[in-house]
């Protein structure tokens, strides 16, 4: 019975259903307990060069079915790949004893056959070691061969359950954390090695938006000082309003290239920043003695740089307000210039109008004058050919006497049509 609900259920399901579930148990390294160590690559990469790699993936065990996130053994080490929006993580795991914590040459033979195949640029390299201790406090003595002492951090986090050591600089390409932890729970240590490895990550992507505004600085210090001379020349009349349109359409195509090209680097930079900051309060981090912590490194290099970039969108914006409002100033000018031209224009037909309207009527006096000299002499015509035939009107008599009669008579018949003409 329940097998046909189960059916129908399937049918109805949208298709995102299950890969929305699975995205809230991914992304999350397996159990493991301390001893151990982990070697984690970060690379930017595009879709299209996620895609094409993953035909090179033994037996496509990664991204099948569009995965998102996998677990492989390697045989002595573990794989653990996810698939972001615009990078890749690949974290390889050895659990076990070790003397030296940063011996890369453990991870060679793991590394090797993945490294070629791994899609786009490297971003991040890290190298962390974890070991446990009764006092999280004891660090090896050889710390001074792993880290640079004048930029040793060194911090607690977990309330206490755990302490870390890292100079955040490369060795070898390689950036490097020491973490001593009180007791080897494996579910527990990994989260605080992968809460580790985030920030770090996070905080380097956050960064990568820094270069865009550095290199788009200049620029828009250009476009500022070309929006101020071209308003002084709005102001003065200094140049062709034509010319001036164009330059304004110009700084806006400047200013729209800047925006396209790095409008998605900046709101990435602002959300990787709020995933530190995250990342940073759930590590509930304590400092050592009133040394440097993960908290006051943050904030010191990351804030400042997110900042910057979001004083760069601000300024994007504002510009791109300033040529909007220095376009509509133009316009405004010109539209008033056009209306006062249409002004002058109106009251130009309305007297050439007037003009008309009066040679009209000394035109149409004009005609009924000769309208009527004419039809006079036919009358007068008509009188000498009656007096001839009868001796009858005195012709003279009846032509002065048709004058104001047909004078009249022409005068309304001129009325008439001028008026009919009006109302059509």
């Amino acid at each position: 019975m329940f097998d046909e609900i189960r059916s129908e259920m399937a049918r109805r399901s949208r298709p995102e259903r299950a890969s929305l579930t699975a995205e809230m148990h991914s992304r999350k390294l397996p159990p493991f307990s301390a001893p151990a160590r982990l070697m984690q690559f970060v690379l930017l990469a595009s879709e299209a060069e996620m895609e094409a790699a993953a035909v090179h993936f033994d037996a496509g065990r990664l991204n099948a079915n569009g995965a998102r996130h996998a677990v492989i053994d390697l045989g002595g080490a573990t794989l653990v790949w996810e698939r972001h929006s615009e990078f890749a993580t690949y974290n390889f795991i050895i659990a076990g004893a070790f003397d030296a914590p940063f011996d890369e040459e453990a991870f060679a033979r793991f590394v090797a056959p993945w490294l070629g195949r791994m899609p786009g640029a490297i971003i991040r390299a890290s190298f962390l070691a974890i070991c446990r201790t009764g006092d999280p406090g004891r660090l090896p003595q050889q710390w001074a061969q792993w880290f640079d002492a004048d930029d040793l951090v060194v911090c607690d986090v977990h309330d206490g359950h755990a302490r870390i050591w890292s100079d955040f600089r490369l060795h070898d390409g390689f950036g490097r954390m020491f973490v001593a932890v009180r007791d080897d729970d494996p579910r527990r240590i990994p989260a605080l090695a992968q809460s580790l490895l985030e920030l770090g990550n996070y905080r380097k992507l956050a960064l990568l938006g820094l270069p865009a505004a550095q290199e788009h600085g200049p620029e828009l210090r250009r476009i500022e000082n070309d929006l101020a001379q071209l308003s002084g020349d709005i102001d003065r009349e200094a140049r062709p309003r034509e010319e001036l349109l164009h330059a304004i359409g110009g700084l806006g195509s400047r200013l729209a290239q800047i925006t396209a090209s790095t409008r998605y680097r900046m709101s990435a930079t602002a959300a990787y920043a709020a995933i530190c900051d995250d990342r940073v309060q759930s590590l509930a981090v304590s400092a050592v003695g009133g040394g440097q912590t993960l908290v006051g490194f943050t904030q010191r290099r990351l804030h400042p740089a997110v900042q910057t970039c979001a004083s760069f969108v601000q300024r994007l914006d504002d510009l791109a307000g300033r040529v909007t409002w220095t376009a509509e100033l133009l316009r405004t000018r010109i539209d008033t210039e056009i209306a006062a031209q249409n002004r002058d224009l109106l009251a130009s037909l309305d007297r050439r109008n007037a003009m008309q309207l009066r040679l009209q009527q000394t035109v149409e006096g004009l005609s009924v004058a000769a309208i009527s000299y004419y039809t006079v002499s036919l009358v007068g015509y008509l009188a000498k050919a009656s007096h001839a035939a009868w001796h009858w009107p005195d012709y003279e008599l009846a032509t002065g006497v048709s004058v104001p009669f047909v004078v009249a008579f022409v005068a309304w018949t001129t009325h008439r049509l001028r008026k009919a003409h009006s109302d059509h």
